[in-house]
């Protein structure tokens, strides 16, 4: 039996895009994925990268658009990890 993970794209842009997985493990964190398939997790509340090889420049664009919308991807993140 195979499980399904879901991971919903919350913004895309040319670039990257950020998704949030259901059933997740903590902190509260969205991915950020690059066109390559380059990936890094970022904590919702700090915006602090958790893991992934993706620059603080590269990520630049991304967490800028994270700031603007923490609020957004808290509610998603509740929504998909009650």
């Amino acid at each position: 039996m195979h499980l399904l993970i879901f991971m919903p794209t919350i913004h895309r842009s040319a670039d990257w895009k950020i998704c949030l997985y259901a059933a997740d493990h903590l902190p509260p964190h969205f991915h950020v994925v690059l066109r390559d398939g380059r990936e890094a997790l970022v904590e919702i509340s700090t915006l602090a990268a958790i893991r992934g090889g993706i620059s603080r420049r590269l990520l630049s664009d991304a967490l800028a658009w994270a700031a603007e919308n923490r609020s957004e991807l808290e509610r998603k993140w509740q929504e998909l990890n009650p």
